[in-house]
């Protein structure tokens, strides 16, 4: 598989503390269409990162996804290495980046794009609702993870969107294992089962959803190690980041 410029920079930037933007290895294919919601982001033609459509016009990701060639947003998609008639391939506007984000660290990591146009809405492109302010999800829920990344720890990606369950970790256990790169007031950590598997390379910014909502967006696993449960999955926790997500979509 082809690697986005912006996907081996961040492989640099976090070989130091040991985390790596975050595919479904194990897992099972989707339904097609039945997440209408989810976006693919590429760069000449190529899966980068994932993304969730949160209103006609705007697409929530990670910052790090961000690259100084020109994204493209896949919506519709099921199978990406196919032009299905479902896909509307859409141009962004703009880039709102987290004001506290720095390039190449995990706190904030979380982006809006404003598309250029608007995506036409049916049963294959909808927007899912953000979840309500001051939620929390309990730990041991389960949650889905989906995404076009890689099915195993070294690849390859996925053609076609994956999915399965991670369950919701503990924040002190998540702090513990990741010490300073975790951050317990914007962060959501879920344990996971190897053989039912989770997030990998070519995931970030896909959604952990819990109970229908997107609770979280998918930020870091272990670097080149996605698939060792010693190690949470990390995620921005979407609750915090409400008040910035709805100013920014205002406008």
């Amino acid at each position: 598989m082809i690697q986005t410029f912006g996907i081996i920079l961040f492989f640099q930037l976090f070989s130091l503390n040991g985390a790596t933007e975050a595919g479904i290895f194990g897992g099972k294919v989707s339904k097609p269409h039945s997440r209408p919601y989810m976006a693919s982001l590429q760069f000449q033609g190529q899966h980068s990162c994932g993304g969730i459509l949160v209103r006609d016009d705007f697409v929530l990701t990670s910052a790090h996804c961000k690259n100084s060639q020109t994204m493209m947003v896949v919506l519709g998609a099921h199978d990406i290495s196919k032009k299905e008639k479902s896909q509307q391939n859409l141009k962004v506007a703009k880039y709102f980046t987290h004001p506290e984000y720095t390039s190449g660290q995990s706190d904030y990591d979380i982006m809006l794009l404003k598309l250029k146009n608007k995506a036409k809405l049916n049963k294959y492109v909808k927007p899912i609702g953000l979840p309500k302010k001051n939620g929390k999800t309990p730990v041991d829920v389960a949650c889905v993870v989906a995404g076009w990344g890689y099915v195993a720890s070294n690849g390859p990606a996925s053609h076609v969107l994956r999915e399965t369950k991670e369950k919701i970790q503990g924040l002190k256990e998540c702090k513990n294992i990741w010490e300073g790169v975790f951050n317990p007031s914007h962060m959501i950590c879920t344990k996971f089962d190897k053989k039912k598997g989770g997030i990998c390379q070519g995931d970030s910014g896909g959604p952990l959803i819990c109970n229908s909502k997107p609770q979280g967006i998918t930020a870091f696993t272990a670097k080149n190690d996605c698939d060792n449960p010693k190690f949470p999955h990390v995620f921005m926790n979407l609750h915090f980041f409400l008040p910035w997500i709805k100013k920014t979509m205002q406008g």
